[in-house]
């Protein structure tokens, strides 16, 4: 098929949104549209209607047509196939078939029509994929934000270094009974506070950090019950969170994106964070088949380092019991000595002499698994539908942690729905929840380890058939490995001496589908 325009109407003709396809005027699709109205027979039941040049299929919902422009040697049976999945696609951002409704979610309409047809032809996606691609995540403000998290770490832990400066400055002038900079008598006398300055981080500037002490205040005179108060607290006393990222630790809080719900918290993990810190994270894509079969398997790690102080800049990194790495690709960054990483099991640079850059996460290895066989998925998932004899579904679904070694955290299972369909759930171990809006059963695990290694979920589902439930998508996050490389100590290059280092790992899904 061959789809020149896709449009919105009313049954009065009125074009709401419309998307062309091929290369067309303005003026020849306007024609187009315009003439569709007037070509409508009143009072008999249709789906297309055919002019010399265009063929028009189309679907009445509610106050609206849903209508497809295409030419007339395309087949009509795929025309007809297309525009139920269009037909579809319009109650997933639209609440009611009304025109102000569809006006308002034009674009995210205009994002989904060009996720089915490119260039003028159909592609091959269900609206389960038409959902995740529209709301799919942004890479690039990822990215802008773990750059933003890392620079406000950076200018806090500058202004933390300073506080203690100053505050072992005013110590010191205390012994010897002379007033300290900066601590000076305020405005009353007109002086003028002094102000610790954070420099520039990659041309960041961060809001401004206030010091964790807190001036005394003066005893107000003679207030009474309504007198105003000033000087006194704005703000309750920090959490204990805020308390420990004062004293220095780092508190890390995974979330898990579903399309079109909320944030959701996976683990929180408190770490001490070293001058030496090293971080190794690990994504995860996954396809496997509804009937079993692993039909893709990638496994992509990064190990970044990170070092505060300048004068652990020219350390080693020594990774143990390398033998766990068989069947991995590795590769080490271009300035690491690779001779050393294969001989030692050492991530050093090539240039001893050389510093490792400052205040930077710097990637030195990663490495890559592919697997063909199913004994390397971490957790499996068997979903069961089959016919109740009543136009419906019974379904049965289950899951098995395959390697006992990992803890998952909030495992979420979306089990896409027939439009308009709600199910009924006779047994489920965990949680679940039906979000109708996108038509999906979202079944929620907040921990799978050794001790919970399997679990199973029954629900019937009228008015369905068995290929409604896939492809099933699955995500989770873990601060256990699925790789294990052990870094075992990190020594200083000049002494081969013992420095105090810091590990954090995380694993996650990128992409985990049973189709």
């Amino acid at each position: 098929m061959v789809l020149i325009a896709a449009a919105v109407c009313t049954k009065a003709g009125k074009t709401i949104i419309s998307r062309q396809f091929v290369d067309m005027t303005k003026a020849r699709i306007e024609g187009l549209l315009a003439a569709f109205p007037k070509l409508m027979s009143s009072g008999k039941q249709h789906t297309f209607v055919e002019t010399e040049s265009v063929r028009y299929v189309y679907q009445p919902l509610e106050k609206v047509y849903m209508l497809l422009i295409t030419t007339k040697a395309s087949n009509i049976l795929e025309d007809l196939e297309t525009l139920r999945l269009f037909a579809r696609v319009l109650p997933e951002y639209c609440n009611s078939m009304d025109e102000l409704e569809i006006a308002e979610n034009a674009f995210n309409l205009i994002f989904a029509f060009d996720e089915i047809i490119t260039l003028g032809y159909r592609e091959s996606v269900n609206l389960a994929q038409i959902r995740t691609f529209v709301e799919m995540d942004s890479h690039e403000e990822k990215v802008y934000q773990a750059v933003r998290m890392t620079q406000e770490r950076e200018a806090k832990n500058k202004m933390r270094e300073k506080a203690k400066e100053l505050q072992r400055q005013r110590m010191e002038a205390n012994k010897k009974n002379v007033k300290s900079p900066g601590f000076g008598g305020g405005f009353g006398s007109g002086g003028v506070p002094a102000i610790a300055t954070v420099g520039d981080s990659a041309n960041f500037m961060p809001e401004p950090i206030r010091p964790s002490y807190k001036p005394k205040q003066k005893p107000s005179v003679n207030a009474g019950p309504g007198a105003m108060k000033l000087g006194g607290k704005s703000h309750d006393v920090d959490t204990f969170v805020d308390q420990l990222k004062e004293e220095g630790d780092i508190i890390l809080v995974g979330v898990i994106t579903t399309p079109g719900a909320k944030l959701t918290p996976i683990m929180a993990q408190i770490i001490n964070l070293e001058l030496v810190h090293l971080r190794q994270e690990e994504k995860l894509n996954v396809r496997v088949g509804r009937d079993g079969g692993l039909q893709y398997f990638e496994l992509l790690g990064l190990m970044t380092l990170r070092i505060s102080d300048e004068k652990w800049g020219r350390i080693r990194v020594q990774i143990d019991s390398r033998q766990e790495m068989r069947g991995i690709q590795l590769q080490t960054h271009p300035n690491v000595d690779k001779e050393l990483f294969r001989s030692r099991g050492q991530i050093g640079l090539k240039v001893p002499t050389k510093p490792f850059p400052l205040n930077t996460d710097v990637g030195v290895l990663k490495w890559r698994l592919q697997a063909q066989e199913e004994t390397a998925l971490p957790i499996s998932i068997n979903c069961w539908p089959s016919d109740n004899g009543e136009g419906g579904c019974d379904v049965n679904i289950e899951y098995e942690l395959e390697q006992t070694d990992l803890e998952l955290n909030n495992v979420q299972i979306n089990i896409p729905l027939p439009l308009g369909c709600t199910p009924v759930v006779s047994e489920c171990d965990g949680q679940y929840e039906h979000e109708p809006r996108r038509s999906m059963l979202v079944w929620t695990l907040p921990l799978i380890d050794a001790s919970t290694k399997s679990g199973s979920m029954e629900f019937s589902a009228p008015s369905s058939n068995s290929a409604d439930f896939f492809p099933l998508q699955v995500s989770f996050s873990s601060k256990t490995p699925y790789v294990k490389i052990k870094i075992s100590e990190v020594l200083h290059v000049d002494d081969a001496s013992s420095v105090k280092f810091s590990v954090e790992s995380v694993l996650y899904t990128d992409s985990y589908e049973v189709v």
